[in-house]
This record gives structure tokens, sequence and C-alpha cells, in this order.
């Protein structure tokens, strides 16, 4: 059996809702498939490689059927280094907070860094994009305090899974099972933790 990865998205540490639940999910994990192993990611320990103008110019290189060299070709190395490791994986847990009603930029970071031509996404001139990542499954923790289904639009807007929902099935991984606390600013904290933890113990034992 192959590990999981855990991709975590907040920098709150233990007073993270979305890590909280997500350790729900990988305690029920662990407990009804003897031999498993998660492998935690912390987006937040610094070792995301920059995505800038070098890496930039590389991509539209490779784009373009080139080779990149010098600082071009260290930014794209470390690039492909990321990919590869991510790409070693078959299944992912990802908790994601929403932040201004779309998802932490150091995910973002993460998505730029991998999302590259060849390797998770390809693209034909008469049928568009080929989604390269198929065959993996994703179980996500999205979190959120004001916003809320139902509410609203003067208390947010949903572009935190719209967006990420998006990118995984971009990329391939159209396999996703969701977990979401949303007590909003009137609900009960308590009754959606509850529900939150359940539905994360019942993903993690089909998973």
């Amino acid at each position: 059996m192959k590990p999981i990865l855990h991709i975590s998205a907040s920098p709150r540490g233990a007073e993270s809702i979305s890590l909280a639940i997500a350790s729900t999910f990988v305690e029920e994990y662990v407990a009804t498939h003897p031999g498993a192993q998660v492998d935690h990611f912390d987006l937040w320990d610094g070792s995301l490689p920059e995505f800038g103008p070098a890496a930039a110019k590389a991509k539209m290189t490779v784009f373009g059927g080139g080779v990149p060299d010098g600082e071009e070709a260290a930014a794209w190395e470390a690039a492909v280094r990321v990919f590869e490791w991510f790409d070693a994986y078959d299944r992912y847990l990802f908790s994601v907070p929403m932040w201004n009603s779309g998802v932490p930029y150091k995910l973002k970071q993460l998505i730029d860094v991998v999302s590259q031509p060849g390797m998770v996404f390809g693209v034909d001139p008469e049928t568009g994009y080929q989604h390269l990542l198929s065959g993996k499954r994703a179980a996500v923790v999205y979190t959120s305090a004001v916003w809320g289904p139902g509410v609203g639009a003067e208390f947010g807007s949903d572009f935190q899974s719209t967006f990420f929902g998006g990118w995984l099935r971009w990329a391939g991984i159209d396999d996703v099972q969701e977990i979401r606390h949303h007590p909003t600013l009137t609900g009960s904290y308590e009754d959606e933790r509850k529900q939150a933890d359940e539905r994360a113990r019942e993903i993690a034992r089909r998973f």
C-alpha cells in the first residue's frame, strides 16, 4: 500500500480547524488500514521554491520546445523536483482554510510550481487541455468561519472550493471527496464540527 500525502495549507498549527479535521481523517485512516502510512507536508515550512521570472521564462521555453539553460534551468529543475515528489503519490489529503474567499497563497504557490506542461497538463490545438494526473484520488477539507452555503453575498463568496476543485479536475484528479466545515457567524460550531469529523471518518474508512 502506497502512503497518502497530506498537504496542509494552514499556518495556524494547533489552532487550525482544517488541520484538526484532517487529523481526524488520518487517525481513522490509519486505524482502518493496517500498515497504512500518511506523509504530511506543511506548505509553510519554507521548502517550496519560488516560481518567479526565471521559472516563468523556463516554462515558456519548454512550451516552445526548447531547453532552459543557466538560471532558467536551475529554476526549472526545482519545479520538476517538486512535481516528481507530488506525482509519486496516488492519493492526497488536502486541508484548505478559506482566505479572503479563496485559498491561502502557499497552496496557489504549490499549484503554480507543479502545473507544468508535460507534467500536469498538455495542450492540443484541436481538443484543448490534456489532463495528465488521471487515476489519482483526493480528499479535501474545506473550512471557513464567515461564508457558508446559503448565506448572502454580503458574507463573501466561495472561490475556495470552486478554484481548488477546478484545478484538481483540470489536472485529471476527478475522484474527489469533500469534507466541509462552515459554521458561519450564527451557526453552531459544535454541530458543524461534529458533522465534519463524522464525514472525515466516513471517507477515511473507504479511501
